[in-house]
């Protein structure tokens, strides 16, 4: 057996077991091993049962004095009572429905309980279900792990595969070169490995943990920085002409540019006109006007001879930019195209001919334009919206479809600037934190279920006055295992409720054709209420929506109802959010808090992290930026610096990791990001 070998191979794991541990992606040696505990329990100390305390958790060692079951019930129903001494008092471990283990003791020996205390019958001491050994063997003593496990698999199965595989962790083979693991003072990857899942002590488990957190940060941050490396060089991307200017278009817009606006594209531009391949996020708040930004580099391109393209992770939102930049752009005879899964093939082959020809200038649209068969005559710059949408990958793919073209991606998605400099190791970062002026503010309240008829009056009054609303339920449909509202019956309701008034119904698994339909009708006004999923999370511009009503809002992450709450507060009336919370949780009431009293997307970014953590703040797998077992976004940022150094002198020494002295890095660094890495390593 070795680092690759199946886990059936490991004593206890059948075909059955090997299928529940597949869903938490280990099918491995390798991935077992590298399955960390979420938490440990300390057990080094035996507490005398005198001192016991009921409400608190304590590891007690103590003589067997009597085995009971009780007499009321039957078979393997019974519950079983063991009387435990140890010479300062006395203890019952009680076990319900669990007669069949009576012969897992004896009386008169000496085993170990751990469990939490409580009063039972008469103010005795009692543990409930306690885990146990006998005194002897001391499986049950030490620093416990405690693994995340998935139905069908014990913590006991899982300490005991782990303990048989601690041998193999102590061989683990050093993938660091000396000189990173002496400049940073860190543990060998074997001692890691080892401590991390059974320390004898606090001081080997951090300096177990810091050596894996470690890895996982420079394995991170190398990939990424590879990625710009690779993407970008030194003088072989466009330098776009100096001499064409961007004032005119930047007159015609609606508004004047705010300065972070002006920031942002003065940034674009200088990297355009260098020699050097752009790669930059422009990141903005809902609203912040980032598509402007875009348009004026856009602009800049076209004028200079080249091709630009913009992708967006919907259609509803890729129509959006079409028509509002096909509209600014004509009048400086500029052409635009658009092209999605959704055309005809008449209408694509058009398309396609006309990119191929240079016939267009700009095109606009989805993940289509990534396809094989579209191949531009001149693309000079590329731009992809909502960024955390696409894998790492597809903007490469869609950078592929020129020679070296300049980058930029958006986010609306408010991210804590050190975290984005994670995320985005790979590109450069334009902040825009200033609203246009005009951008009305907006008034968040939270109503539990008991007032959710007030919710739908005010709604109505609002509607009564000429304006529109929505209503985001977290589910299209009703669920047998969560128990939330969906879109569909929340549409049901409201159809009755509003009578008198146009209620539709929006959600992904529609057809395009039919949800273009629904929202060109709810951009025209002619839609009182659209319920929908958080499809409408991005992109939608409908000034005169001025509610927004969140079913279920604590299924919602803060960074997200962020987002959808930035759909109303467009036009020039006052608008409202208002979340349904059906949780009466401390942290639902915090999160509603902190939506009522902020508007600021990265003061709300920042405490969403505090929240809930990094992984849920990003989701399962953060579209091509991979999961991280060990380390912690927001724990761990005072490592960034030191990892992104340490990434930077290996990426000068050896840009692809050719030798052997980074072959062991190299080989993590591709399997942590499950192949979403495109270099040529």
């Amino acid at each position: 057996m070795n680092f690759q070998s199946s886990i059936t191979e490991i004593k206890g794991i059948g075909q059955k077991k090997a299928e529940l541990l597949k869903k938490l992606n280990i099918e491995t040696v390798a991935d077992l091993i590298n399955l960390y505990p979420r938490s440990y329990q300390d057990r080094r100390y035996i507490t005398p049962i005198s001192q016991l305390v009921p409400g608190n958790t304590y590891l007690v060692r103590a003589h067997i004095i009597n085995i009971v079951n009780n007499k009321f019930s039957y078979g393997k129903k019974k519950t079983l009572k063991i009387t435990a001494d140890d010479g300062s008092g006395r203890m019952e471990a009680v076990f319900f429905n669990a007669g069949f283990m009576a012969n897992a003791f004896t009386a008169g020996e000496e085993y170990l309980f751990y469990g939490r205390v409580n009063k039972g019958y008469a103010n005795r001491l009692q543990m409930t279900h306690p885990e146990f050994s006998q005194a002897a063997k001391e499986t049950l003593r030490g620093i416990i792990p405690v693994y995340p496990l998935t139905e069908g698999i014990s913590q006991n199965e899982m300490r005991k595969w782990q303990r048989e595989l601690n041998t193999y962790a102590e061989n683990a083979e050093e993938f660091l070169p000396a000189d990173i693991i002496n400049r940073n003072n860190l543990c060998s990857y074997s001692y890691a490995l080892s401590n991390i899942h059974f320390p004898k002590d606090e001081q080997k488990f951090k300096e177990a943990r810091y050596r894996l957190v470690f890895d996982e940060m420079l394995q991170l941050q190398t990939g990424l920085l590879a990625i710009k490396k690779a993407s970008s060089g030194k003088n072989n991307g466009i330098a776009f002409d100096k001499k064409i200017k961007t004032d005119d278009y930047i007159k015609s817009l609606p508004y004047p540019l705010t300065r972070a606006q002006q920031k942002a594209a003065g940034e674009i531009i200088s990297d355009m006109e260098s020699k050097n391949v752009m790669s930059r996020l422009v990141q903005g708040d809902v609203g912040s006007g980032k598509t402007a930004v875009a348009e004026i580099a856009m602009y800049k391109a076209v004028k200079c001879g080249f091709q630009t393209v913009l992708m967006a992770p919907t259609e509803i939102l890729a129509r959006q930019h079409f028509e509002g930049i096909k509209e600014r752009f004509s009048a400086f005879g500029i052409r635009t195209g658009f092209l999605s899964g959704s055309v005809t093939k008449t209408q694509r082959e058009t398309i396609l001919e006309m990119i191929k020809t240079g016939s267009l200038d700009v095109i606009i649209g989805t993940h289509a334009i990534i396809q094989p068969d579209v191949k531009f005559k001149n693309l000079g710059l590329v731009i992809t919206d909502e960024q955390h949408r696409f894998g790492v990958n597809h903007r490469m793919l869609l950078g592929q479809k020129g020679k070296n073209p300049d980058q930029i991606v958006m986010t609306a998605t408010p991210i804590p600037r050190t975290l984005a400099v994670i995320l985005y190791g790979d590109l450069d970062i334009s902040v825009i934190d200033e609203l246009p002026p005009g951008r009305q503010s907006i008034t968040t309240k939270t109503v539990d279920e008991t007032r959710r008829i007030d919710a739908y009056r005010f709604v109505k009054g609002q509607i009564e006055k000429g304006r529109q609303a929505y209503v985001v339920a977290p589910l299209i449909e009703d669920s047998d295992t969560i128990n939330v509202r969906s879109a569909e019956s929340v549409y049901d309701e409201l159809h009755r409720f509003f009578s008198e008034n146009t209620v539709a119904l929006l959600h992904g698994e529609m057809k395009q054709k039919e949800k273009d339909d629904i929202m060109e009708r709810f951009k025209n006004g002619k839609i009182d209420i659209l319920v929908s999923t958080v499809v409408i999370e991005v992109g939608i511009n409908v000034p005169n929506a001025t509610v927004m009503v969140i079913e279920n809002s604590e299924r919602f992450g803060l960074a997200q109802l962020h987002q959808l709450r930035g759909r109303v507060g467009r036009g020039e009336h006052k608008s409202y959010c208002i979340l349904i919370n059906s949780s009466k949780s401390e942290i639902a009431a915090q999160r509603a808090e902190i939506m009522i009293n902020t508007s600021d997307g990265f003061i709300i970014a920042e405490k969403d992290l505090e929240l809930r953590g990094p992984g849920e703040f990003f989701g399962t797998r953060q579209h091509g930026v991979p999961d991280l077992k060990i380390a912690n976004l927001v724990k761990h940022i005072d490592m960034l610096e030191t990892v992104k150094k340490e990434s930077l002198v290996i990426l000068a020494e050896d840009p692809l990791l050719e030798s052997e002295k980074y072959a062991g890095l190299k080989t993590k660094i591709i399997k942590t990001f499950n192949g979403n890495l495109n270099l040529k390593m």
